[in-house]
């Protein structure tokens, strides 16, 4: 399932369908002690336990999630960010990221500064009005597909010179782009930024701290694995980490990645940042749900 896909289809697609409906009241089970890292969970995970947005909130909270992350954040109207804000500040969570800058079908950031500046900071400047709005520290770029026709040096430089303009407007209010790497042998072909070291080498040289990498696990286990090294070498420039096995893209766990000794080692290594749950259930209805969370105290018990 690639990240179009994912936005709107299954548990995404479903809470964004059921968003403004009657809600089903919040559950009100016994609040569980918080897991070590900060999971983010996304609307549409749980809704089979909550049916509204809020309820959803309180059902992460009392299962012990302290953050919430949301791609679609920026299409939801003023009124229903502000609304999922109280939410959050209601139940105790923090705002992961939503998307600030995404093109899965064009050339955007490798492309020459003077033809897509002004769409470029348009992005970023909503993003940046977003932010505010819901209390987000981060916000993901993806950075558009790759020239065939350009040599892919021209296009490194136009992209880092692209981020530097980008980074210029996020730097006023503190928010963070992350950078995400996306794997292109299964969800993403054509993209411009599929490696870690890509990524490393591009936030080194735009130099600013509103300019950083989201790793996601899925992605990078079926583009390169060797994912605790790489962590090691880009670990000053991560901001956000995202989940998902591989094969299957669902909770970990459920595939060959070991995710156990992976969060020991990122809380081992420090780190106090949100990652993001961005995958599905493997198993259908509440109990499914359930496993998801069972799923994840099992690989935070490092």
């Amino acid at each position: 399932m690639n990240r179009r896909q994912f936005l709107m289809s299954g548990a995404a697609g479903a809470a964004l369908a059921g968003a403004g409906r009657g809600s089903a009241a919040p559950t009100s089970g016994p609040r569980r002690d918080p897991f070590r890292l900060r999971y983010a969970p996304h609307f549409g995970m749980f809704r089979h336990h909550a049916e509204s947005l809020e309820g959803q909130v309180a059902f992460m909270a009392e299962q012990g999630f302290t953050a919430l992350e949301d791609n679609g954040m920026g299409g939801r109207p003023v009124a229903k960010q502000e609304e999922i804000r109280a939410a959050m500040e209601k139940h105790g969570l923090a705002m992961g990221v939503f998307v600030a800058s995404a093109d899965f079908r064009e050339v955007t950031f490798a492309a020459p500064p003077d033809r897509v500046r002004e769409r470029i900071e348009a992005d970023l400047r909503k993003a940046v009005e977003v932010a505010k709005r819901v209390g987000a520290q981060w916000a993901t770029v993806v950075p558009g597909c790759y020239d065939p026709g350009t040599e892919w040096d021209y296009q490194t430089a136009n992209a880092i010179e692209n981020l530097k303009r980008a980074a210029a407007i996020c730097e006023e209010s503190g928010l963070v782009m992350v950078l995400e790497p996306l794997n292109p042998w299964r969800d993403h072909p054509r993209l411009f930024l599929t490696k870690m070291p890509q990524a490393y080498l591009i936030c080194r040289a735009v130099g600013s701290p509103s300019c950083k990498i989201l790793c996601d696990i899925y992605h990078q286990q079926i583009t390169e694995g060797n994912l605790i090294p790489n962590i090691d070498r880009c670990w000053d420039e991560i901001a956000y980490f995202q989940t998902g096995d591989n094969p299957g893209r669902k909770e970990p766990t459920t595939g060959e990645i070991n995710y156990r000794n992976l969060f020991g080692h990122i809380h081992a290594k420090g780190f106090e940042g949100i990652i993001g749950m961005e995958h599905g259930n493997s198993k259908g209805g509440k109990a499914g749900e359930l496993a998801v969370v069972e799923a994840y105290r099992s690989c935070d018990a490092f």
